[in-house]
């Protein structure tokens, strides 16, 4: 198997942007926020790394690709990688997805090791990531990466 990240092509980016947004208010829906709210930060996280539409600096957007031995290529997924913060060497894995029909094959582990050396030529020293907290399959991958806990947040439903 072999993977590459390739700078996804102007005519897809349009679609990803707006798959990549619901995805991301969908997960916050999931881990408990209102609909409402979940809508609006992920509306307010997207115009800022992507004003009118556009590609901010710091902000990388690739599809995974697959190559077989004959030279074909085919799309598996997607990865965003951005800079964080006031620190340039602090990248951050803003979003990685591997379409549902290659998953469990290697591509996204694959994908997150091409990461780290695509967020290494902009001149980061570290790489992070948020796990949403019912996505284990993508934490157990991450730990098995190197990737270490910093933080966690904990919620417990009460009064009802």
């Amino acid at each position: 198997m072999t993977i590459e990240l390739r700078v996804m092509p102007a005519e897809r980016f349009a679609a990803w942007l707006e798959e990549s947004r619901r995805g991301y208010e969908q997960s916050r829906i999931e881990s408990g926020e209102s609909t409402e709210v979940a809508a609006q930060k992920a509306r307010a996280g997207f115009a800022a790394s992507f004003p009118d539409g556009q590609i901010a600096p710091g902000q990388l957007v690739y599809d995974v690709v697959a190559l077989d031995g004959n030279g074909a290529s085919t799309v598996v997924g997607y990865l965003w990688i951005s800079q964080t913060g006031d620190r340039a060497d602090a990248w951050w894995v803003s979003d990685i997805e591997i379409h549902e029909d290659y998953r469990g094959k290697g591509y996204g582990r694959a994908a997150m090791q091409l990461a780290e050396g695509a967020a290494a030529k902009q001149g980061a020293a570290t790489l992070g990531l948020n796990v949403f907290g019912y996505n284990t399959v993508a934490h157990d991958l991450y730990e098995s990466l190197g990737y270490e806990t910093v933080s966690t947040q904990m919620r417990k439903p009460v009064g009802q």
